[in-house]
């Protein structure tokens, strides 16, 4: 059954989810999972790059992205990753692992999508290979 999202935070986030993943796919990853959820955490995206596996977190900002903007915005998504959520995070990769013995090599990324305030426009930024 697939999640329902309620709030204006959820949505922009699935829209935020459904941008990365469409990103992903335009740079040759192969997209293997979608909210991966047990009741200490979720993962936002698994996919797979040749041999290595993926865990993607998404953060998503609706805004306003000229340049101008982006010089005097001060919060940054990133921001949210805060030490319990890596901690989450990293438990519920393990749990993603032990189900799934064949993995071999995974990294942890983190996603950004910065949606215009018309939700018209979008750019993804990807932070590769974090350590948990």
């Amino acid at each position: 059954m697939p999640k329902v999202f309620t709030s204006q935070n959820q949505k922009t986030g699935e829209i935020g989810e459904h941008l990365a993943c469409r990103y992903l796919k335009n740079k040759g990853f192969v997209i293997i999972e979608r909210n991966y959820t047990r009741k200490w955490g979720e993962i936002d995206i698994v996919a797979k790059e040749g041999n290595i596996v993926h865990f993607i977190e998404v953060k998503s900002k609706i805004g306003n992205y000229s340049e101008e903007a982006n010089k005097l915005d001060l919060y940054r998504p990133e921001d949210n990753m805060h030490p319990w959520k890596l901690k989450r995070l990293s438990r519920t990769i393990q749990t993603y692992l032990a189900e799934h013995d064949e993995i071999g090599d995974w990294q942890f990324d983190l996603a950004l999508v910065f949606l215009s305030t018309d939700m018209k426009e979008a750019k993804v930024k990807c932070m590769n290979d974090i350590v948990l």
